[in-house]
């Protein structure tokens, strides 16, 4: 990681963990990255610029519409990636997590490669879930306290990639968390 890199993650990590992010960040950082996505047609993440970001896509839970949603990843030493489900340190699990629940196939946008993906729950055991929580600390340090002060337990998953895709196919999913 470049010294510039470095110097900007110091200074907003612990940012990232105050009440104001917290309340602002839900309402700032889809737009933001909305941005950067027109911007760059896909191919930057504006939260990919200080740690490992993806773009998932899923089908909605109730509705199955196409959606997707700009997350923040954790590569698990085998080739798969580790997504939890913090929504901010909001009370409710983010839309993303009950459309993996109901329909674990689903597809994965990084760094302009996209694959498709089978969701794995990590936190139905406790010796995985605390290893998952230990790997993405130390990517992003302080990021278990969302689970913390959200007041429920977060949703962690494994993407196993299964086969890589044509990036075209991105095209029509609508960015949303909600269903």
């Amino acid at each position: 990681m470049s010294p510039i890199r470095q110097a900007v993650r110091a200074v907003l990590a612990p940012l990232s963990r105050t009440r104001a992010f917290r309340r602002f960040g839900p309402r700032f950082m889809p737009v933001a990255e909305a941005g950067m996505r027109r911007l760059t047609g896909g191919r930057v993440l504006l939260s990919g610029l200080l740690v490992p970001s993806l773009t998932l896509y899923t089908r909605g839970a109730r509705s199955g519409a196409p959606r997707a949603s700009e997350l923040m990843y954790t590569p698990d030493g085998s080739g798969s990636a580790i997504v939890a489900g913090t929504s901010f340190a909001r009370a409710a699990h983010p839309g993303w997590t009950y459309n993996l629940l109901a329909e674990p196939h689903a597809e994965i946008l990084v760094r302009g490669r996209r694959y498709s993906v089978v969701a794995e729950r990590i936190d139905t055991d406790p010796s995985a879930r605390e290893a998952a929580w230990a790997r993405i600390e130390r990517q992003w340090p302080g990021y278990r306290g969302y689970e913390r002060d959200s007041g429920r337990t977060v949703r962690l998953f494994r993407l196993r990639l299964v086969a890589e895709l044509p990036v075209e196919a991105a095209r029509g999913h609508r960015r949303t968390d909600v269903d």
